[in-house]
């Protein structure tokens, strides 16, 4: 076997779960081989170079070997070396995500719970409506 579909090849590597994902994923244009998009059906040989999109992260990846299967994790590392740039680059958007994180992941999406809800309420009662005065010169006695 010297050569075998980019598709079947990803999946055997175990860079997508199933063999669909990783033809979804270069029907998307996130794979390419040896600088060039292609498509499910493209063959891959030792050597050549794959460079894929998984999340944000972009890892390239040297072929080294082939397997009509997919086995277990060990042995399917075996099937690529990853590329030292590859690597770098994973670790500084490692620390970039873990020292500055994206302000809009803190957010909780929708509305508030019923027990956010009662927080904010009981909140309220304690006395933020004082301090939340729309007047400047505002003296709290209402002239």
């Amino acid at each position: 076997m010297e050569r075998m579909r980019i598709d079947k090849w990803l999946w055997a590597a175990r860079f997508y779960k199933t063999r669909s994902l990783a033809a979804d994923e270069v029907d998307r244009h996130r794979v390419q081989v040896n600088g060039d998009v292609v498509k499910p059906a493209r063959e891959v040989k030792a050597g050549d170079l794959v460079q894929l999109r998984q999340g944000s992260d972009t890892r390239t990846v040297r072929v080294l070997g082939l397997s009509m299967q997919r086995g277990p994790a060990p042995v399917a590392q075996l099937l690529y070396q990853e590329t030292e740039e590859s690597i770098a680059a994973q670790a500084a958007a490692r620390d970039q995500r873990r020292l500055a994180r994206e302000p809009a992941h803190a957010i909780v999406q929708g509305r508030p719970t019923k027990r956010d809800r009662r927080h904010l309420d009981s909140a309220r009662q304690v006395g933020w409506g004082a301090r939340w005065s729309a007047s400047v010169d505002d003296d709290g006695s209402g002239h």
